[in-house]
């Protein structure tokens, strides 16, 4: 059983062992940390991708912002951060610290940034905002390991995937909010040249900083009554660490890891389709109406957090899963069929469900195979995994792939078309690799 569990099963009875007034303080500051979390990343990065592609000019290299973001994080968590946080047990903390470096360095690399603007130097402007923003990350990561560890830790196995989901609606919700006030911040890049974004997303920072703390006192003051005698008929909340979950989870991780690659590696690609002439065949899509198309992804989200959560729950996590990957692998192939914005808003909303299905039930199931004393270290991976979709793959698949068909002389159109029809093949393929080596019966050894 875990620290903060507050769940004991014993002889087929569920026991409260800690004051539901402190569990409710706690959900309710991690629920305003998320909400906050996720209106500063639709604030600072609806737009991120656009602006530094109007500052560099490649889609290579617009996509190395998330590529080094990516490797900054998969860095400080697998070798430091996750470690830190197993033996020391500081979730709380390191999610308090990641957030007050954030702030920090966010203000610095917008001075660096503003100076290189001003001196015309547009393109060591873009180069200076990844390689801040990587840096950023290493640091920042810390978070998010102690996120990841602090939640399943004030989680159980039965109501884990409800919680979870429950949390990414409120996820989903910031990120809709925080993408309608990306539509009109941004206004053509004056939001970043300008700093205005940069100083909301840092007051939001603070603010954060200031919940954890709160959350980081209440955790605690919470103690479990942990006394109680174990019999034939007590149930664990968390299957035991063995060889067959941990064979299990690395296959899940492999699987998971071809299927991020293949949905993510069309991520700023698309966001370039979107705004393509109407005479090559694109939509021209305005600002705001970038902003609508989002949102609806976001909006398909928040009704599938809900849902999908207390689904898995009920029927298993596997199951659910695949919705999700089927759903992956149909949306690229209609991006090309919709001919004006309300028809692409109600694919890239699909698109949307897929992926908090993957996001919440993705979680829940490695939360249920991975050992309290691994959380740091294994959610380091899983995180890592989840990662590859800021950038990696843009800059290894989908960008390089678009690039040199426009370069051997097909239309931007097109290249942009066969890019998403790669991305359905290779999420195909992630498919069939989660359902041989984890969802096959053999192999179930969660609540699968």
């Amino acid at each position: 059983m875990t620290r903060h569990s507050g769940l004991l099963r014993r002889e087929g009875t569920v026991v409260q062992t800690s004051q539901p007034s402190a569990r409710k303080g706690i959900f309710l500051n991690l629920g305003l940390f998320q909400f906050l979390s996720f209106v500063r990343r639709g604030v600072f990065y609806t737009f991120m991708i656009n602006y530094i592609f109007s500052l560099m000019k490649t889609v290579t290299f617009t996509a190395l912002l998330g590529t080094l973001n990516m490797a900054a994080s998969a860095l400080g968590q697998n070798l430091l951060w996750g470690k830190i946080c197993d033996r020391y047990k500081l979730s709380a903390k390191l999610v308090i610290a990641g957030e007050a470096i954030a702030a920090a360095t966010y203000f610095i690399v917008f001075l660096i940034h503003k100076s290189l603007i001003d001196a015309q130097a547009n393109f060591n402007a873009g180069l200076s905002l990844i390689i801040g923003l990587s840096f950023l990350e290493f640091f920042w990561s810390m978070s998010d390991v102690g996120w990841a560890a602090l939640l399943t830790n004030v989680t159980t196995t039965e109501t884990r995937g409800k919680i979870v989901g429950t949390l990414n609606f409120v996820a989903s919700l910031g990120r809709m909010i925080g993408i309608g006030f990306a539509g009109y911040l941004y206004n053509n890049g004056a939001g970043f040249r300008e700093g205005t974004i940069f100083y909301i997303v840092i007051a939001m920072l603070l603010t954060s900083t200031t919940i954890m703390l709160a959350t980081s006192r209440t955790v605690g003051k919470t103690r479990l009554k942990a006394d109680y005698t174990p019999s034939r008929s007590y149930v664990a909340e968390e299957p035991r660490p063995n060889e067959s979950n941990t064979r299990t989870y690395n296959w899940f991780l492999a699987s998971l890891m071809v299927i991020i690659i293949g949905a993510a590696c069309i991520s700023q690609v698309f966001l370039l389709f979107l705004k393509l002439p109407p005479e090559i065949g694109g939509l021209n899509a305005t600002d705001p109406e970038v902003s609508l198309i989002l949102t609806a992804f976001t909006i398909g989200g928040m009704a599938t957090s809900l849902s999908c959560g207390w689904l898995a729950d009920k029927i298993g996590r596997t199951k659910v899963l695949a919705i999700g990957f089927g759903l992956a692998i149909m949306t690229p192939l209609a991006y090309g069929l919709a001919l004006s914005v309300p028809t692409m808003a109600i694919v890239y909303g699909l698109n949307g469900v897929s992926f908090w299905t993957i996001q919440t039930v993705g979680f829940a199931f490695a939360a249920d195979l991975i050992p309290e004393n691994k959380r740091g270290r294994l959610f380091g991976r899983y995180n890592t995994v989840m990662a590859l979709s800021w950038g990696p793959a843009g800059l290894l698949v989908g960008g390089p792939l678009a690039d040199l068909q426009v370069q051997s002389g097909l239309s931007t159109y097109a290249a942009y078309i066969n890019t998403f029809y790669a991305s359905a093949a290779i999420v195909a393929i992630g498919t069939a690799l989660f359902a041989l080596r984890v969802a096959n019966p053999k192999n179930k050894t969660t609540k699968s």
